[in-house]
């Protein structure tokens, strides 16, 4: 396959990887949990609770929702603090990605000659890979979080469930790797080869 397909195609998945990386940042109901709605009563209550990165609602049957936006960052959880760190370092270290992936690929005419653009090209993979593993540790925690909250015999009785945020960033977490790796093997074997043509 030529390099240049190789490499369209790892541009296309990384940025899909880290758009929806990003996009889980601002998602609501990172995790969710409702109680009521049981039959048997004339009156059924319902209730929704959920919280993201950045603040924790209820909502009631009548469609009204409270929330407590987090004030301050170190007001905040440890685990949020760390979710929230590991997920602008995914970002970061995305967009360098992106910048030296640009300038290495077959098809742009910045970058210089055929050796530093796999260099740069090499250099810009290993980042896209780099912020995959950050972002997925970052998911990995919080779901990690919300399983030992859900059996602890401390808890307060709600059951949460991870919501829709957190799969979406695992998708998109494995996109943004899978899109890494396809730049350092469309370089693999000029680099490792010391093919410079």
């Amino acid at each position: 396959m030529k390099i240049r397909v190789v490499q369209i195609w790892a541009f296309l998945m990384t940025v899909l990887g880290w758009i929806f990386v990003a996009c889980t940042m601002a998602m609501e109901g990172w995790k969710i949990s409702s109680i009521g709605g049981q039959g048997g009563s004339s009156i059924i209550t319902v209730a929704w609770y959920w919280s993201s990165l950045w603040r924790s609602c209820f909502t009631d049957s009548t469609a009204v929702t409270n929330c407590y936006d987090f004030p301050v960052l170190w007001s905040v959880e440890g685990h949020i603090q760390i979710v929230r760190g590991l997920l602008m370092a995914s970002l970061s270290v995305g967009m360098l990605g992106f910048v030296l992936s640009m300038m290495g690929m077959e098809c742009t005419y910045i970058g210089g000659k055929d050796l530093s653009k796999y260099k740069k090209i090499c250099t810009g993979g290993w980042c896209h890979v780099i912020g995959g593993l950050l972002s997925t540790s970052a998911y990995a925690v919080y779901a990690e979080y919300v399983s030992v909250e859900n059996f602890s015999p401390d808890s307060d009785g709600l059951q949460y469930d991870l919501g829709t945020p957190l799969f979406l960033g695992w998708v998109g977490s494995a996109f943004h790797m899978t899109g890494g790796a396809f730049y350092l093997w469309s370089v693999c074997k000029p680099l490792c080869a010391g093919q410079y043509t």
